[in-house]
């Protein structure tokens, strides 16, 4: 008997068939520490709870909780919490804060997330007079002997393809969803008998809203995600994966859809796909005029398309940009109307936390990233990038403070704000800290004490925040300002004494000057390195993605990082407070990269290692590694440091023969 049988007659609402099923299987299964084991006794307790047989899921309950794997046992402490009170003696890692009695009340939003009407003007005004005036540009180009005929088939062309890719994108994206994820779609009765509450928010909503009841779908992967598609609201597709009713209780699963819903009625969705598809306009006309200006024909021409695939470009980086912050403030929104509708801010601060913890638990149980959650990025409720911070202190967290501490990073250093211009989402400590102002303006005690946190926040050391943050960027640019403080320098002594060796070497060898410099700050010296945490580390507000920070770890390497597939040569290893992403570099470059993931990164899973390196933080964190040995005495060598030395050192030394061979002269 498969264990997919029994799965599938779960996912069917069909769950005295699949206790027989799983029970079976578990009877059957010879290894009791595989994980195929060990999922069916997760899945057998679900549905011990589906079918109302509280007493044999609690029993089953506390036999995973003292499990010798750790991860099981900290999915159970999670999954008593749907449980009866009192029915498992063992306290949960975090005590639930309560909800409003009544729902539908008025909560200001204190300036969170700006304003959504304006950041979506603003974003298709600018958007539109961009692919209009690059339109324009190219109608001219062509050669149009009328104006007013130009404008009118540049505006045309125009509005005619965001109409078509408008309607036309959601059916594509069912097509899509079904050929990757085998999106199976269902009933509003299905989703009661998974969340009652859920399948009475979106009556509610829909009702209140006069909306008919999106297209309801469930994608069967345990990465816990929700996102929501369409061109219009009446026919709008909201979609989650199975492992959000896995990992969240009825009311958490209730707010996810509730921010879903907020999308729809917010008409983000529609904005987002219009949006989506002007930038896309800016880069596809930027790619046809480069092919075009490598054409022959008359200059002026070439010249007239290299300048409107220059100013295309220009308005594809912006628009970029504007839609990033266009998503992040739909996402405060979105947040914001769950809160409202549901009255239930606290379910949905537990909900982003404990998605996290879910994509980082699936994570850890798999050798290669999820497809699902790589493809949905700027979907879904969640970036999975941001998941490694808050699930690591989810999962070993025995008081929300300690949750609450790995979103300092998130809200007061400032490599947090210039790391999330580029996300879709906005930093969970931020989200977090909004919803917590929510549950305040209803009266209720907030999950996590974020008042704690900022008051914590507020006595940093701004000087050691800001002042290495300066100095950080300052330091990216480290080869191109010592290039050109070298070339500032060379001509300044061949005007005083016509040294001509130095307008050449003096360039190349600031260059060198400046890899130096960098690496020398990026890679400080290890031998010292303290013996860390995953947690310790992720906790630390100071962190930099430039600035690194030695540091020893022991524990279990348990997959491929999400920078390589098959091949990948960077590592995920896992210790008792977390996971962390470990990030290798062969001395050969990305050849020698390619062929330890192709050679060694399989045989090396599942050993326990130490590893040394250098950790970073930026909307994910990893580390640099230096070292790594296994108890079997196998060591592998990182060389981050190696090309630069090699690449600063060679121009040092190259502009050093430059100056002297061409002063002889």
């Amino acid at each position: 008997m498969s264990l997919q049988s029994g799965l599938d007659a779960f996912q069917q609402g069909r769950y005295q068939e699949a206790v027989e099923l799983l029970e079976q299987f578990c009877r059957n299964c010879v290894d009791h520490n595989s994980s195929d084991y060990l999922s069916a006794q997760m899945w057998l307790m679900k549905a011990y709870q589906g079918a109302g047989e509280v007493e044999k899921a609690t029993s089953l309950c506390q036999k995973l909780m003292m499990s010798e794997n750790s991860q099981i046992r900290n999915w159970a402490q999670k999954a008593s919490q749907s449980l009866p009170k009192g029915a498992v003696t063992q306290s949960s890692t975090t005590q639930k804060a309560g909800r409003a009695v009544t729902t539908g009340v008025k909560l200001a939003m204190g300036g969170v997330g700006g304003s959504l009407v304006l950041a979506s003007g603003v974003t298709m005004t600018l958007l539109f007079g961009m692919v209009l005036a690059l339109g324009l540009s190219l109608v001219f180009i062509l050669g149009s002997d009328n104006p007013l005929q130009g404008l009118a088939i540049a505006i045309g062309i125009t509005i005619t393809f965001n109409i078509a890719a408008f309607f036309l994108s959601p059916f594509l994206m069912d097509l899509t969803q079904r050929w990757l994820y085998q999106t199976r779609w269902v009933e509003l009765a299905e989703i009661e008998t998974l969340s009652p509450e859920t399948a009475k928010v979106l009556r509610q909503v829909c009702q209140q809203k006069n909306l008919k009841t999106p297209r309801l779908g469930i994608i069967n992967d345990q990465n816990p995600t929700a996102f929501t598609y369409g061109s219009l609201p009446n026919s709008a597709r909201l979609v989650v994966s199975q492992g959000l009713f896995t990992y969240l209780d009825d009311d958490e699963i209730a707010t996810v859809y509730a921010h879903e819903l907020g999308h729809i009625v917010h008409w983000d969705f529609a904005v987002m796909t219009v949006a989506s598809t002007l930038v896309q306009i800016c880069y596809l006309i930027y790619s046809t005029a480069r092919r075009l200006a490598r054409g022959g024909g008359d200059s002026k021409i070439k010249d007239a398309i290299q300048t409107a695939g220059f100013v295309a470009y220009v308005f594809y980086i912006i628009g970029t940009y504007l839609l990033l912050y266009l998503s992040r403030t739909r996402e405060y929104f979105a947040d914001h109307f769950a809160a409202e509708s549901t009255g239930n801010p606290n379910g949905l601060s537990r909900a982003l936390v404990k998605i996290a913890y879910g994509i980082l638990e699936e994570g850890s149980r798999t050798q290669e990233p999820s497809r699902l959650i790589e493809g949905t990025r700027a979907l879904g409720i969640y970036d999975h990038k941001a998941a490694a911070s808050t699930g690591t202190a989810y999962r070993i967290a025995s008081e929300p403070q300690k949750i609450g501490r790995v979103f300092l990073w998130d809200l007061f250093n400032p490599w947090g704000w210039w790391m999330e211009l580029n996300s879709t989402h906005p930093l969970t400590g931020k989200r977090v800290r909004a919803l917590s102002t929510y549950a305040e303006q209803l009266g209720l005690p907030t999950e996590f004490d974020m008042g704690r946190v900022v008051g914590e926040g507020k006595n940093l050391n701004r000087s050691k925040l800001y002042g290495n943050f300066l100095l950080d960027i300052t330091l990216y640019g480290a080869e191109t300002i010592g290039f050109f403080a070298g070339l500032a320098l060379g001509i300044i002594i061949w005007s005083s004494d016509s040294n001509s060796g130095l307008i050449l070497g003096a360039p190349i060898i600031g260059l060198g000057l400046g890899i130096l410099i960098k690496a020398f700050v990026m890679f400080p010296n290890y031998k010292q390195a303290p013996t860390s945490d995953v947690l310790t580390l992720m906790s630390d507000p100071y962190a930099s993605p430039l600035r690194g920070q030695p540091a020893k770890l022991e524990g279990q390497l348990i997959g491929r990082g999400d920078a390589g597939y098959k091949f990948g040569s960077d590592l995920k290893i896992q210790d008792r407070s977390g996971m962390l992403y470990l990030h290798y570099a062969s001395r050969f470059g990305p050849i020698g990269n390619f062929l330890f993931g192709m050679k060694r990164v399989q045989s090396l899973i599942g050993e326990q290692v130490g590893a040394v390196g250098w950790f970073r933080r930026g909307v994910a964190p990893w580390m640099d590694l230096i070292q790594l040995q296994s108890e079997n005495g196998t060591v592998v060598n990182s060389y981050h440091r190696l090309w630069s030395f090699i690449l600063g050192g060679g121009s040092i030394i190259l502009g050093v023969v430059l100056t002297v061979f061409l002063s002889s002269r």
